[in-house]
C-alpha cells in the first residue's frame, strides 16, 4: 500500500505552479466546456478499476473548475483468485464487495499549453468530495456434498474448504442486501492531453487518491481490513468540448 508521504509532493507540485498558471502571454482557450468519460485502473482495483465522468468549466485561460463522478470496485490487497475444477474463478476468503460512488469537485491548472491541433498539454488537478460505499455480500456456489450445492454469502466458519467452492454468484447478486458506509475522498493528479481535434480530447490522468469511511469494511473477515484506503491510479479519458 502506498504511503501517505507520496501525497505531499503531488500537492506541493500542484500549488507551486499556481503562480505560473496565471500568466497571460498565451492566447485564450477556444472552448468553455468539456465532457470527459474514462476507464480507471488503480492499485485497489481489478483489470478495470472503475468508470469516471468529468465535466469541466473554464475559469480563465489557465484554470478550470470541474465536477466528476467515479464508480469503482475496491478490493483488499490480499485477495487471491483461484480456479475451480469447472473452470470458474473465485476469491477464497472474500465475504463482501465494496462498490465506491465518489461525486467530487476540483480545480485543474494548465502547466504547459499545447499548440492548436498538436503537441501535449500538461495540467495539475486536485479534487475532494464524499464517498458512498456499498458493502454488498460476495456469493459463492458451495458443494455441501456430492449431490447438493448452495449459493450463499461466503462465511469463513462454514465454507472452510476452498476445494468445495464451484464458482461465484451472479453479477451484482445480493446488491439489494448492501450496507452503506459514508466517507470522503481527496485526490491529486497530473493530466496529459493528446487530443488533435479542437472539438474532442484524449488524455491520461496519473494520480494518487486517499479515501476513508466511517467504519471498517470487512472485505476478507480472516485478514486485516481497513476503513482507510490509498491508491495510485491512472485514468484514460476521451471526451468532447464546446
Amino acid at each position: 500500500m502506498i504511503k501517505l508521504k507520496f501525497l505531499l509532493p503531488l500537492i506541493l507540485f500542484f500549488i507551486s505552479f499556481q503562480g505560473f498558471s496565471q500568466r497571460d502571454d498565451v492566447g485564450n482557450y477556444e472552448y468553455d466546456k468539456e465532457f470527459m468519460f474514462g476507464l480507471n485502473k488503480n492499485t485497489n482495483g481489478g483489470l478495470i478499476g472503475g468508470l469516471v465522468f468529468k465535466n469541466g468549466t473554464r475559469i480563465d485561460d489557465f484554470q478550470f473548475s470541474f465536477w466528476g463522478l467515479e464508480l469503482s470496485n475496491v478490493k483488499n490487497p490480499k485477495e487471491t483468485r483461484y480456479n475451480t475444477v469447472l473452470g470458474n474463478s473465485y476469491v477464497f476468503g472474500k465475504s463482501n464487495y465494496l462498490y465506491a460512488i465518489r461525486p467530487h469537485y476540483g480545480r485543474e491548472i494548465i502547466l504547459f499549453k499545447k499548440a492548436p491541433n498538436q503537441g501535449v498539454q500538461v495540467s495539475a488537478l486536485a479534487a475532494v468530495g464524499p464517498s458512498f460505499g456499498l458493502i454488498a455480500p460476495y456469493y459463492i456456489e458451495y458443494a455441501v456434498n456430492r449431490v447438493e450445492t448452495v449459493v450463499e454469502q461466503y462465511n469463513p466458519d462454514v465454507h472452510q474448504s476452498r476445494f468445495n467452492i464451484l464458482g461465484t454468484g451472479r453479477l451484482f447478486q445480493g446488491i439489494g442486501q448492501s450496507e452503506l458506509a459514508i466517507g470522503a475522498m481527496v485526490k491529486a493528479a497530473i493530466n496529459f492531453e493528446f487530443g488533435v481535434f479542437k472539438s474532442s480530447a484524449t488524455g491520461l490522468e496519473l494520480g494518487y487518491m486517499l479515501e476513508g469511511y466511517n467504519k471498517e469494511i470487512p472485505l476478507i473477515p480472516t485478514t486485516e481490513n481497513n476503513q482507510l484506503f490509498q491508491s495510485a491510479y491512472f485514468t484514460f479519458f476521451y471526451g468532447f468540448r464546446k
